[in-house]
């Protein structure tokens, strides 16, 4: 059973604990400790639905907007996302080892040059408006926000993948 957060919410306190962990304070004063929140959609809508999960995986809290909720807690929940949603932005691709898969791409991101594998066509996603995403063999998601903005160089590498 999860309540809805608006601008009155059914919370007392969002906080942080000395261990770095996230604690609820219902309405009723019962503290939850280890609480996690949740983008329903991180890509497409990262403000709207976002869910505040126990321990046990149960939705405590549904928050419809994350811009609706008082300056502190959205930025407790930012800084969460923040590390939890570690996406490097692709600003150009500097280097493929070979046009065909696995390959090695050398890529320029807003946090420095990377280095990773890609191991099929298949880790390069579509999202929609020139947005991709590129997942290496470690997992580690890369984001272009918009393909058709990159480099000439860069896109003509990214063709010869889609």
């Amino acid at each position: 059973m999860s309540a809805v957060l608006s601008t009155a919410s059914p919370y007392r306190s969002l906080l942080r604990n000395a261990f770095g962990r996230l604690i609820l304070v219902d309405a009723e004063g019962r503290e939850h400790e280890g609480v996690t929140p949740v983008r329903a959609h991180p890509i497409s809508a990262p403000d709207e639905g976002i869910s505040l999960v126990g321990v046990d995986g149960h939705e405590l809290v549904w928050i419809a907007r994350l811009s609706e909720l008082p300056p502190a807690d959205r930025e407790l929940l930012e800084s969460e996302f923040a590390v939890r949603e570690f996406m490097p932005e692709v600003r150009a691709i500097l280097e493929v080892t070979t046009f065909s898969t696995p390959s090695q791409w050398t890529v320029d991101t807003e946090r420095g040059a990377a280095r990773f594998i890609l191991k099929s066509e298949e880790d390069i996603r579509r999202l929609g408006e020139g947005r991709l995403l590129i997942t290496s063999s470690h997992g580690l998601q890369f984001i272009v926000p918009d393909r058709f903005a990159l480099d000439r160089a860069s896109k003509r590498i990214l063709e010869r993948f889609l």
